[in-house]
C-alpha cells in the first residue's frame, strides 16, 4: 500500500463533496471491510465531484483504484475506532454538517438554488451526510491515536536528510521573516457624518423602492468581497469569520428589513436580512470606509516614529510595540509576524506587496524600518513599521538553513511508514471483500492479499 497520508485526505475530501442528486442505475458493493462497505455509487460520486470542481485534469491513473482504497482505509480506521470504543458526539457532528452545508449554499448562491439543484430540503441533505461525517470523524480520531505518539529527533531529520541525493535537494529563492507594527489612520468626524448620511440615503432608496439594495451594493460598496454579488454573504450566529456588531444586527432583523447605519473594525454598513434559517441567514450589506486626508496618515507616521524611536533606544522591545500599538488584529497576538497563506513565516519576494519589497530592500536583520503608507487589500489607506528578522540567500536546502522544512518532511515519511507497517499488521484479522472487478490495480495488491474475491 502507498501514500496512505495522501489517499485518506483525498477520499474524505471527495466523499464530503456534494454529490448529483441523480441516482446510479446499477448500485453494487465493490468493497467491504468488517461490515462496513463500499458502494460503486460512492466511487462514482466521488470522481463526479472531483471533475464539477474543476480538477479533472489532476485526478490520479486508474481513479476508481484511488478512490476504492481510499475508502477501503477510512472503512478499516473506523471499525478499529469502533473497536477501540473511540466516539463522535452529535455536537461534532451537527458542527460539521452545518459548516458542509454553508459551504452549499455559499457556492449555490441560496439555500432556495441548493434545494432546487438537489431536489432535497437542507434537512434531507444533512441526513444524507450524518453517516459520511460520523465515518470521517471517527478515520480522524483513529489515525490520531495510531500517530500520536510520533516524534521526529534531530538525528532522525539528519538521516533523513543525508538520504536525500545531493542534486535532488530543491532550491529556495531568497526569503524573509518580518514583523510589523500597523496603525490604521482615522478618518475625521466630519467625514465619517458625511458617509454615514450617504448610508441614510441609500437605505431610503431601498426602502422606498427606487433602487433594489442590491443595485445600490454594486454600485456604491466598498467591500470588494462581495460588491459583485450584491453586497450578500452567508453569516452563521456563531461564526467567529465576522465583526460581532456585524452578526449581532444581522440576526436583530426580520427578513426584507434594513438595518440603522453600524460602525465595524472595517467601516460603516447598512444591513438588510434576505433569509434567516435557525443560526443561519443570508444577508446583504453595503460598506462606506471614510477617507482619511494626508494630515491623518501624517499624524500616524508620526506616531508610529515615536513608537520606532522607542524601539531602536531600547525602551521597549518590537513585540511589546505590537501588542499596544498595532490595528492589525490577524498578527497582533503572535508578535506581529506576517505569515504566508500555509501558516510558514517564511516569506519570498512575490508573498510582498511592492510597498514592503521597496522597503525591506536596504533594510538589514534586526532592523526597524522608518514608518510608511500603503493601501492594504481592502482599500484602506495604512501606516506600518517593519521590523526584519531574518534574511535568507538563495540557496539549496541544507540543514543549518532548513531545519524545520527537513524535520516536518521525514515526520510525515515517518508517519506514512507507522500507517503502512499497522495496516501491514491489523489487515489479516479484517474480514475483507474486493470486486475482482479491480484486481489489477497495483495500489490494492496488499488488500487483495488477505480478501474474499466476488
Amino acid at each position: 500500500m502507498k501514500s496512505y497520508l495522501s489517499i485518506i485526505c483525498l477520499s474524505l475530501f471527495l466523499m464530503g463533496g456534494f454529490a448529483q442528486p441523480k441516482k446510479v442505475v446499477a448500485d453494487k458493493i465493490v468493497g467491504q471491510v468488517g461490515d462496513k462497505i463500499v458502494l460503486l455509487s460512492d466511487l462514482n460520486n466521488a470522481i463526479a465531484d472531483y471533475k464539477r470542481q474543476g480538477q479533472e485534469g489532476q485526478l490520479p491513473p486508474n481513479p476508481e483504484c484511488t478512490f476504492l482504497e481510499g475508502q477501503l482505509i477510512q472503512k478499516a480506521l473506523v471499525l478499529q475506532a469502533e473497536k477501540d470504543s473511540l466516539t463522535v458526539s452529535e455536537e461534532d457532528i451537527e458542527a460539521g454538517l452545518d459548516n458542509q452545508i454553508r459551504g452549499f449554499i455559499n457556492a449555490y448562491g441560496s439555500k432556495e438554488v441548493l434545494e432546487e439543484v438537489a431536489g432535497r430540503t437542507v434537512y434531507q441533505i444533512k441526513e444524507d451526510f450524518r453517516q459520511v461525517f460520523k465515518e470521517r470523524k471517527l478515520a480522524d480520531q483513529m489515525r490520531g491515536k495510531i500517530l500520536e505518539s510520533i516524534k521526529i529527533s534531530p538525528t532522525e531529520a539528519k538521516a533523513y536528510y543525508n538520504k536525500i541525493p545531493k542534486d535532488s535537494l530543491p532550491f529556495y529563492e531568497s526569503e524573509i521573516e518580518i514583523s510589523q507594527v500597523q496603525v490604521q489612520p482615522k478618518a475625521t468626524k466630519e467625514i465619517e457624518e458625511y458617509c454615514i448620511k450617504q448610508l441614510y440615503e441609500y437605505k431610503r432608496q431601498a426602502e422606498a423602492g427606487i433602487k433594489k439594495f442590491e443595485a445600490i451594493a454594486k454600485l456604491y460598496s466598498e467591500d470588494p468581497g462581495s460588491k459583485e454579488n450584491g453586497g450578500q454573504y452567508n453569516v452563521n450566529r456563531t461564526s467567529k469569520e465576522f465583526d460581532p456588531t456585524f452578526t449581532a444586527t444581522a440576526f436583530r432583523l426580520k427578513e426584507g428589513q434594513i438595518s440603522n447605519v453600524v460602525k465595524t473594525k472595517f467601516g460603516f454598513h447598512i444591513l438588510q436580512l434576505v433569509s434567516r434559517a435557525g443560526d443561519d441567514a443570508i444577508v446583504r450589506h453595503i460598506l462606506k470606509i471614510p477617507p482619511v486626508t494626508d494630515d491623518e496618515v501624517a499624524a500616524s507616521i508620526k506616531k508610529l516614529d515615536s513608537v520606532r524611536n522607542l524601539i531602536v533606544t531600547n525602551k521597549i522591545d518590537f513585540g511589546y510595540a505590537v501588542d499596544k500599538f498595532s490595528d492589525d488584529e490577524n498578527s497582533k497576538f503572535n508578535g506581529g509576524t506576517v505569515t504566508a497563506r500555509d501558516g510558514s513565516s517564511f516569506l519570498n519576494i512575490d508573498q510582498l506587496d511592492k510597498d514592503l519589497v521597496v522597503t525591506l530592500k536596504n533594510l538589514k536583520p534586526g532592523e526597524v524600518s522608518k514608518p510608511f503608507a500603503y493601501t492594504d487589500e481592502r482599500g484602506r489607506k495604512m501606516v506600518r513599521i517593519v521590523y526584519l528578522k531574518n534574511r535568507t540567500a538563495p540557496h539549496r536546502e541544507n540543514l543549518k538553513e532548513d531545519y524545520n522544512r527537513i524535520a516536518a518532511k521525514a515526520l510525515e515519511q515517518k508517519k506514512q511508514a507507522t500507517l503502512e507497517n499497522w495496516f501491514k499488521e491489523h489487515l489479516p484479522f479484517y474480514y475483507i471483500s474486493i470486486d475482482n472487478k479491480y484486481k489489477g490495480c497495483s495500489a490494492l495488491q496488499d488488500w487483495f492479499k488477505y480478501a474474499n474475491s466476488n
